[in-house]
């Protein structure tokens, strides 16, 4: 390569060189690829972030000096115990019950003890059948609240205290019971646990299509049961600077996804691939391959929908941050006919599978501008293996991901 376009191609690795400058019939010898690839690799070092939604969907966060939290928490006891976690679920199921057997059985007790009923005697007739201990009362208000009745014990007509006692220890049984059985079936059906099924590719991909750079990452349901009313959603997370000079720390900036039609009401079926087309309104307007990789932001994705088996509303998240994002790569085809089952096949293990693209490598500003003054084919080489890289058209700059992420 002549000393005059090595030093173009190593300006436009700088940034210094415009892209509408870039002299369209350079080749790169094999010799010089080192060279540049080192170059870009610098630049292209991902920057590290804490992510605010963790891979499994949960918020990375914790509150702190709250105050009247345990009160406001217990004011709301239901949703407290469909929230945290199962042992604490179960030990306040278990000791719900066992407290109130205990509590009844005290008061089961002190009827018999001021009635006699603990003593032998001839001709006295007790409030309780066979009941003259503090551990026969227990039994008794286990029986009395679960209405078990094993026909040894029983009330009579003696005491009108232990008749009422058993109307007031049969209710609250069976609040108990309604109470502790709502929170474990609430807790069993939470829609997070149908978000379980749901999968989001490891990486999302920038590409073109139909001419323009988009954004795009894949999501794909385990279950055969269909997300009725399903729909997508995606937010920028960064850092934004007002005019004023306050510093916003997580801003959250609004992105357009959608399906091919870019429509974010989804028949989700099988697996399908969220398009995000970068325009004027985008986060990623402004941003190039080497851009990307230096921004602190996070990609946050939400799946909504309506489970069809259980009719409850869900909502499944997901979040790649600038190294989770492959520049120049495409989604590989997961889905195919197969004639001898007569069945779509839908192969999982293609899920995650990205190819290289030819890919600009400027933002897409830059892309467009470059459309509107010139119609020469841009500097670019091939995203596989060849001994040389080569010019190629259409106009568009082009890298290869990999080699890059060397």
């Amino acid at each position: 390569m002549a000393n005059g376009e090595e030093l173009r191609l190593q300006q436009l690795v700088n940034g210094d060189l415009p892209l509408m400058e870039v002299t369209p019939t350079v080749t790169i010898e094999p010799n010089n690829i080192p060279k540049y690839i080192a170059k870009r690799s610098r630049l292209m070092s991902p920057v590290a972030r804490q992510a605010v939604i963790r891979k499994n969907g949960d918020c990375n966060m914790t509150y702190s000096n709250l105050k009247k939290r345990r009160s406001r928490y217990l004011q709301d006891l239901y949703t407290t115990l469909v929230d945290v976690q199962w042992r604490w679920t179960l030990l306040v199921f278990f000791l719900g019950f066992i407290i109130s057997w205990l509590c009844f059985a005290f008061v089961w007790f002190m009827i018999i003890k001021v009635h006699g009923d603990d003593h032998d005697l001839v001709g006295h007739t007790p409030c309780v059948h066979n009941v003259q201990t503090f551990t026969a009362s227990f039994l008794f208000s286990i029986e009395t609240q679960h209405t078990i009745g094993y026909g040894s014990r029983f009330t009579t007509e003696e005491c009108p205290e232990a008749v009422f006692l058993m109307c007031i220890q049969s209710i609250t049984g069976v609040i108990l019971q309604a109470f502790m059985v709502g929170v474990v079936f609430a807790k069993l059906t939470r829609p997070k646990q149908r978000t379980n099924t749901i999968l989001f590719s490891r990486n999302a991909c920038i590409c073109l299509r139909d001419s323009k750079l988009c954004v795009m990452f894949r999501v794909g349901d385990m279950r055969k049961s269909f997300i009725i009313g399903a729909s997508v959603r995606a937010q920028v997370l960064r850092k934004r600077t007002t005019e004023e000079g306050e510093e916003i720390p997580y801003h959250q900036y609004d992105v357009k996804v959608g399906n091919d039609d870019e429509s974010e009401n989804l028949f989700f079926i099988w697996p399908m691939t969220i398009v995000h087309a970068i325009g004027e309104n985008s986060p990623f307007f402004n941003m190039s391959a080497v851009d990307l990789m230096n921004e602190k932001f996070e990609l946050v994705v939400y799946l909504e929908g309506t489970t069809e088996s259980t009719g409850n509303t869900m909502q499944a998240r997901y979040s790649y941050q600038p190294s989770d994002i492959l520049w120049g790569h495409r989604f590989e085809n997961l889905i195919y006919f197969d004639k001898a089952s007569d069945n779509y096949i839908v192969d999982f293990r293609e899920f995650n599978k990205t190819r290289e693209i030819p890919t600009p490598l400027c933002s897409a500003r830059d892309l467009e501008e470059f459309k509107r003054q010139s119609t020469d084919p841009l500097l670019c080489y091939t995203p596989s293996n060849s001994d040389q890289i080569v010019c190629l058209e259409p106009e568009m700059l082009s890298t290869q991901e990999t080699q890059a992420g060397n």
